[in-house]
């Protein structure tokens, strides 16, 4: 059996890697797909253009325009000089945030009472508005605070501090998570077109007269298929850290670990799309239909903890959601191996199923 196993595994590597196509999509690809996805995806705002109408009279409002400008987040600054400027702004989305400040602005600064000023941001971006307005918040409440009156207090000065990613650095977050997105695709590309490949070359038909059972044909497929994956991920996870200065706070080993258990789930989905489709056509557009939700119900876009309760039970069978929370944990906070073993209790059970589910649908396919 052993042997048997050993000459089908070692084809199938020479299968998969005798292709030049083949080596790039393998190694290539998930390289420079880290590398660009880890500067698209990012929940950082930048390049900002605000619009600004300054009705006060006194320096103080001027002040707080500049204080804007010299802003990173903010690199370009509208000035508008009525009232009936402020809506088409908006509409025509020449900017995403409107500055009102009123007449009276220096004149209450002066005298100790809380001025007012309106920000109008554009709801049409909700996540991008509720990060910028946090920004010109933060860039207001200061200015306010340095410009009352010796001995004049408005308001509460709040201190915040941040765990585990101190500066908010969202690549800290994003890219790790890119990993395990890209280490998903690419084990289900791998196993979804390898039964589909021997069915279009017509070398399906010798394996199923050889004397390999269906267990072993299946093993011979999903190991090098876990191999492969394997080690594209471990380049992954090395650039992330040594060519993207992304610290890794807890156990390589321990996340190279969870990081098998799994591939495993996740190429027993793609050898469940492998035994359905008759071509390598049919397989990708397997993997196409199955990624989105996988990735949309992992948490990586939204908390799980924001989803409808009904929705929420539903991403349980989802592996991707719970190697999520190890990557963040092991990347981030160091997170030990009973916290480790206890996500990979849900990822142990879901290879079981898909792996078996995808053992009973060969077979079947065979009969």
């Amino acid at each position: 059996m052993f042997i048997r196993l050993f000459n089908l595994i070692v084809k199938e590597f020479f299968t998969s890697l005798r292709d030049p196509k083949a080596r790039v999509m393998l190694i290539g690809t998930p390289i420079l797909q880290i590398f660009i996805f880890s500067y698209a995806i990012t929940q950082e705002i930048k390049n900002v253009i605000l619009a600004v109408y300054n009705q006060d009279v006194g320096l103080e409002g001027d002040v707080l325009v500049q204080r804007f400008q010299q802003s990173p987040t903010f690199t370009k600054i509208v000035k508008l000089s009525r009232h009936g400027e402020i809506n088409p702004v908006i509409d025509n989305q020449t900017a995403m945030a409107v500055l009102v400040i009123p007449q009276d602005f220096s004149r209450e600064l002066h005298a100790g009472r809380k001025a007012k000023i309106q920000i109008l941001l554009d709801g049409r971006k909700s996540n991008a508005a509720s990060i910028v307005g946090g920004y010109a918040g933060k860039i207001i409440n200061r200015f306010v605070q340095e410009h009352l009156p010796p001995g004049t207090s408005v308001g509460i000065n709040l201190e915040t501090r941040n765990w585990f990613n101190v500066n908010l650095d969202p690549r800290k977050t994003t890219i790790p998570c890119l990993v395990c997105i890209l280490a998903t695709e690419l084990g289900m590309v791998i196993t979804g077109l390898s039964i589909a490949r021997e069915r279009e070359m017509g070398t399906f038909e010798q394996i199923l007269v050889s004397p390999l059972t269906p267990t072993e044909i299946l093993l011979g497929k999903a190991i090098p298929a876990l191999i492969l994956a394997t080690c594209s991920a471990s380049m992954m996870i090395g650039i992330t850290i040594f060519i993207m200065g992304i610290p890794l706070q807890g156990s390589f080993f321990l996340l190279l670990a969870s990081m098998d258990l799994f591939l495993l789930s996740v190429i027993g989905v793609g050898l469940f799309i492998s035994s359905l489709a008759l071509t390598q056509q049919q397989a990708i557009l397997g993997v196409v239909l199955v990624m989105p939700p996988f990735i949309m119900l992992s948490g990586f876009a939204t908390p799980v903890e924001n989803m409808p309760a009904w929705l929420q039970w539903l991403t349980v069978i989802n592996p991707v959601r719970w190697f999520l929370v190890i990557v963040k944990g092991v990347f981030m906070k160091g997170m030990g191996a009973s916290e480790v073993f206890l996500n990979c209790i849900p990822l142990a059970l879901i290879s079981v199923v898909t792996l078996s589910i995808a053992g009973f649908m060969f077979r079947k396919r065979m009969e």
